[in-house]
C-alpha cells in the first residue's frame, strides 16, 4: 500500500482514497475488479489453453472409439490435432505407461497410440 501524509492511493488508478477504512486499497469496486482481472489474466489464459487441449484430445479419442478404432498411427493422430503432452493422469503398469484423458485410457508407443478404451463406470461407456 502506498501511503502519504494526506491518505493513501488506489492500487489500480492511483487516485487518492480520502474516505473509508484506513486499510482500503481501491477507490471503487470497478478499480478493484480491473486490478484483480488484470492480475489473474495470465493464470486464466494458461488454464484455458490446457482445458482446450484436453478437450480436443478427448474429442479425438472418443471419435476413434465411435469409429471402432482402438489404435492408430501416432503421426495420424497428431495430424488430427492430438497433443501427447496433455493428459489428465498417467501411471506405470506392467512395464509401460498408461495415460488417461478424462474417462478414456490409452498407451503411447514411439509410433502408435494403442489400447484406447473407455473406463468402466464412465458416462456412456455402459450404454455402448
Amino acid at each position: 500500500m502506498l501511503y502519504d501524509e494526506k491518505g493513501h492511493k488506489c492500487l489500480e488508478c492511483g487516485d487518492e482514497i480520502g474516505y473509508g477504512r484506513p486499510d482500503r486499497k481501491f477507490c471503487s469496486l470497478s478499480c478493484k475488479n480491473r486490478y484483480n482481472n488484470r492480475k489473474n489474466q495470465g493464470s486464466r489464459q494458461a488454464k484455458l489453453k490446457i482445458m482446450n487441449a484436453l478437450d480436443r484430445n478427448h474429442e479425438i479419442l472418443d471419435s476413434l472409439l465411435r469409429m471402432g478404432l482402438t489404435e492408430m498411427n501416432l503421426a495420424d493422430v497428431k495430424h488430427l490435432g492430438f497433443n501427447v503432452d496433455y493428459m489428465t493422469s498417467c501411471y506405470r503398469t506392467r512395464g509401460h505407461t498408461e495415460y488417461c484423458c478424462f474417462d478414456i485410457r490409452y498407451h503411447v508407443t514411439p509410433t502408435r497410440i494403442t489400447s484406447i478404451f473407455k473406463m468402466k463406470g464412465s458416462i456412456n461407456a455402459e450404454t455402448k
